[in-house]
């Protein structure tokens, strides 16, 4: 099913905590008549008491506000900050609780990886950014970095009724068929600004692929550059075949990636594709000031993703993710110039002499930990070529 773009959107890019805390909070202070919020982990920490704080306030002065996290990401949080946002007034739920933490099973991976917020019908945020601090991470001197996006305009039809279908999904499953209330409110959908876009999901239904092949059409139209920045990449054949198409037709391709070890596994997998890649032309960039979380891409300085998805068999196969896509100039070149600082004043570029060097124990590793993730998905049910 192809994205249904959408004119007449304001987009303003938030770049880390530090610009997406204070202007979810401000939106939340603002609200009216109704707060949603869908986020894989929620901490009660220096970034999320705020927002906890932020929730609370609004429901003690007779907004709806609805908190929907998940039951793995939010595991710390379920049995504590839930039920003190209870206590307020906030309808609270959790999407797929987990239970037995150490059985490997395809359903226990399926989780709600999306980051969403939703204000009285006329702001929303879609992004990568979870409740939890990210301006003070452990073993970093900087702030995570990440991205997140305001919305206002049309585009807001597509991502309520994303969220208010999981909720009453959810609703259902819990068996509580009145939490939250049914109230309720027309979304703000006039014109806003003069941005076009289009809101893309990953589910197990409709929309199995929908982010992976958005990707894919526009590297296949490429004609200049592809500049992606993504936290956990391990794409499958048919990603990795158009980037190496691109790259051979004389598309400039370049990958910034995470630098700095955080799940040993993902990042040493990942490393096993750079040899055939760098071979390709295809620079990498590996950023080193602190943990990347981005999954953003500009493409041809026209079209322009931010979202929740990764590039990897978490992201494309299994998890639910939402990512905006753009088709505007101005947003584009926003989000490549502020790639492009992040390249020049964090990343490390790697060469392909340099990574020819390896010894032969280090790419055995490489290829070790790449094989031990295909077959991880291929337990879960999910091989293949994708």
């Amino acid at each position: 099913m192809a994205p249904e773009f959408l004119p007449g959107n304001r987009l303003t890019l938030l770049n880390s905590g530090r610009e997406f805390f204070p202007a979810l909070i401000a939106a939340i202070d603002g609200a009216l008549r109704e707060v949603r919020l869908e986020t894989y982990i929620f901490e009660d920490d220096a970034s999320g008491r705020p927002v906890i704080d932020a929730l609370k306030r609004a429901a003690g002065r007779g907004v709806k506000v609805c908190l929907l996290v998940d039951g793995f990401g939010a595991a710390g949080s379920i049995d504590t900050v839930l039920p003190e946002l209870a206590a307020a007034g906030v309808h609270a739920l959790v999407y797929r609780r987990e239970i037995a933490r150490f059985r490997l099973r395809r359903h226990r991976l399926r989780r709600l990886h999306r980051k969403l917020a939703m204000i009285d019908a006329r702001v929303a945020f879609v992004g990568g950014i979870n409740i939890v601090d990210d301006l003070n991470p452990p073993d970093a001197a900087a702030p995570r970095y990440d991205y997140a996006v305001r919305v206002e305009g049309p585009l807001i039809r597509p991502i309520r009724r994303v969220m208010l279908r999981l909720w009453e999904i959810v609703v259902w499953a819990s068996l509580r068929r009145r939490h939250g209330g049914r109230r309720q409110i027309a979304p703000v959908l006039s014109r806003a600004g003069g941005e076009t876009a289009a809101f893309v999901i990953r589910d197990n239904i409709r929309h199995r692929h929908a982010i992976e092949d958005a990707y894919i059409e526009a590297i296949d139209r490429a004609r200049n550059d592809v500049l992606i920045a993504n936290a956990y990449f391990l794409p499958g054949f048919r990603f990795r075949r158009a980037l190496l198409a691109a790259a051979a037709r004389g598309v400039r391709v370049a990958v910034l990636l995470q630098g700095r070890v955080e799940y040993r596994l993902q990042h040493y997998a990942t490393q096993a594709l750079y040899g055939r890649l760098l071979a390709a032309g295809v620079r990498i960039f590996e950023y080193q000031p602190s943990f990347l979380h981005a999954k953003v891409a500009v493409i041809d300085d026209e079209w322009a993703t931010v979202g929740s998805s990764n590039i990897d068999p978490f992201s494309l196969l299994l998890a639910k993710e939402a990512n905006v896509v753009v088709r505007d100039a101005g947003f584009a070149r926003t989000l490549r110039a502020s790639l492009d600082e992040a390249i020049v004043g964090g990343a490390v570029e790697l060469r392909t002499q340099d990574w020819q060097r390896l010894s032969w124990p280090s790419r055995l590793l490489r290829w070790s930990c790449y094989q031990i993730v295909r077959l991880a998905i291929g337990l879960a049910g999910y091989g293949g070529k994708h």
